[in-house]
């Protein structure tokens, strides 16, 4: 780490959650459920996932998904962010709405349109730690005690009448029309089994508040930037990114480089999001002054050669101490920017306070 409190730099570029805006609860809720459904713990994939990609935790954790689905399955996931971010507000105790419920009155939940039902498979600490004490309820696994009744059974049966002796009346357990009649039952059935998991996990998810936030210093530091000096380069595709920064009103820059970014070869740790931010903004990257919160997004910052500030809001100073960052702070508001100059000679000067 660099021991001079005061550098320049030409522009900068933020990482989003965790740096701006902090969802880590609605972000790990929504992971731990995409946990349940695969039947893997949701601590572990909780940690796995932190600073990454959607598209690529996804691609690891669900190889089933095929690659032309893979972007219905991304923007599912994220939609499945915000509902948790917000359903304490608009659903549960935080709700504005008090409407007496009667047993005609329908479920805010009662809809599978409300929030995406994630498709299942088989296959870091929180600044609001009660997320990871959440149960995530209505795993899918219960439609196995669903069983069909077997209409090729009972088809081969038909077609081995003519075998049967003329002695002997051939005798059926149910018509073709009664067995069409018990599959469209069990089919009802499952629906409605899906239905009741989807409404559980989603009263849960309206149980604890797991709203947006914005951080500490955020405000000030962003507007304490000249417009274009700055871009946001995150590991969230655009439906999340927007989203989150509008729920807390930020206002996306005009370079805003998300996850979906067709442009974009690899995601962090790899340093193409904060490149291509630089490259869109007119800057050299090594010139650029990186926020960062995560290990994969911190050594994405010093890949790019930017110079790089670590903020302790989403991880232990620990665990991000050794990734690399030129300077380590608390959150922003231990960081003051002063614009000097004017036009293009303009420097943005940053002092690390003690």
């Amino acid at each position: 780490m660099s021991n001079d409190k005061t550098f320049f730099v030409d522009a900068v570029l933020f990482d989003m959650d965790g740096t701006l805006t902090d969802s880590i609860a609605a972000v790990e809720a929504a992971w731990g459920k995409v946990a349940t459904d695969i039947g893997q713990d949701p601590a572990y994939v909780i940690a796995a996932t932190h600073g990454k990609r959607a598209v690529d935790n996804l691609s690891q954790f669900k190889p089933h998904i095929k690659s032309h689905e893979m972007d219905d399955e991304v923007t599912k996931f994220e939609e499945s962010i915000l509902f948790f971010a917000d359903a304490y507000n608009k659903h549960g105790p935080g709700s504005r709405k008090t409407t007496p419920s009667t047993s005609e009155s329908p479920s805010p939940f009662a809809s599978e349109s409300t929030t995406p039902a994630l498709t299942p498979a088989s296959s870091a600490p929180s600044s609001r730690a009660a997320s990871r004490a959440s149960s995530f309820v209505g795993s899918l696994s219960q439609l196995a005690s669903i069983r069909r009744p077997s209409f090729l059974t009972r088809l081969t049966g038909l077609l081995t009448m003519e075998s049967l002796p003329e002695s002997e009346p051939a005798v059926f357990d149910e018509t073709i029309a009664e067995e069409d009649s018990e599959n469209e039952y069990h089919e009802q059935q499952e629906k409605k089994l899906r239905r009741d998991q989807l409404e559980a996990w989603q009263i849960e998810a309206s149980a604890v508040d797991r709203s947006v936030q914005i951080l500490p210093g955020v405000k000030r530091m962003i507007s304490s930037i000249p417009k274009g000096r700055y871009a946001v380069a995150t590991s969230g595709a655009k439906t999340y990114a927007y989203g989150c920064m509008t729920r807390v009103g930020i206002t996306p820059p005009p370079v805003t480089i998300t996850a979906d970014d067709k442009r974009l070869k690899a995601g962090k740790p790899a340093p193409d999001p904060f490149l291509l931010a630089a490259k869109c903004l007119g800057y050299d990257a090594k010139k650029c002054l990186v926020f960062e919160d995560s290990p994969s997004g911190i050594r994405a910052g010093v890949a790019s050669g930017a110079t790089v500030v670590a903020v302790c809001t989403s991880h232990e100073r620990s665990k991000i101490e050794n990734c690399g960052a030129h300077y380590i702070v608390e959150n922003m508001e231990k960081v003051i920017c002063e614009p000097v100059g004017e036009g293009s000679d303009m420097k943005l000067k940053f002092s690390i306070l003690e």
